[in-house]
């Protein structure tokens, strides 16, 4: 089974599977201020191209809103990024995808950064989950781009749940033991 056919397997499953709690979200989001309820940012994929993420939007006016707070804590105000993954801009796992603002600000432009973009960009990655500065969060995407692997897929998918289930502090103490 290939990495695309993981990805949307993987993309279908989830959105059937969060769908209720994403229409939820999509529903507190709207009564609670009536605005819009998915948020769009350029981001860099493969290759450096520009696409756009989707999330729940979570911020009016320069600050986050009560069902913002809530959705970033749990990292639910990423599920609609399953459509960037459908749409084949994300793949479930690879380096977590950044603003052109951001590449340039991590130094993330020059040749040391080239493994980075040569795979397709994850709503989950080694870099994300474990990296703890920009340099260490590079050097994690160039190993995985070395290595990427179905198997070391799922175990990123499963330390992803880790995350979210537990926090990013203790998943991280008991997954890399720091």
């Amino acid at each position: 089974m290939g990495k695309r056919v993981f990805d949307v397997c993987g993309a279908v499953g989830g959105l059937l599977f969060f769908g209720p709690i994403m229409l939820a979200i999509a529903l507190a989001i709207r009564l609670d201020d009536g605005g819009p309820v998915l948020f769009r940012q350029p981001r860099l994929g493969r290759g450096r191209r520009v696409f756009h993420i989707v999330k729940f939007r979570s911020m009016r006016d320069g600050r986050v809103t009560r069902v913002g707070a809530l959705s970033r804590a749990t990292g639910l105000d990423e599920l609609p990024q399953f459509l960037n993954i459908l749409r084949g801009e994300l793949s479930a796992v690879g380096p977590r995808p950044v603003t052109e603002a951001d590449a340039v600000r991590y130094g993330w432009t020059g040749p040391s950064a080239a493994a980075r973009w040569h795979v397709p960009p994850g709503l989950a990655g080694l870099g994300q989950l474990a990296g703890r500065s920009a340099g260490e969060s590079l050097a994690l995407d160039r190993w995985y781009a070395r290595r990427q692997s179905l198997a070391l897929d799922c175990r990123l998918v499963a330390a992803s749940f880790a995350v979210n289930a537990l926090g990013k502090t203790r998943a991280r103490r008991l997954l890399f033991g720091r």
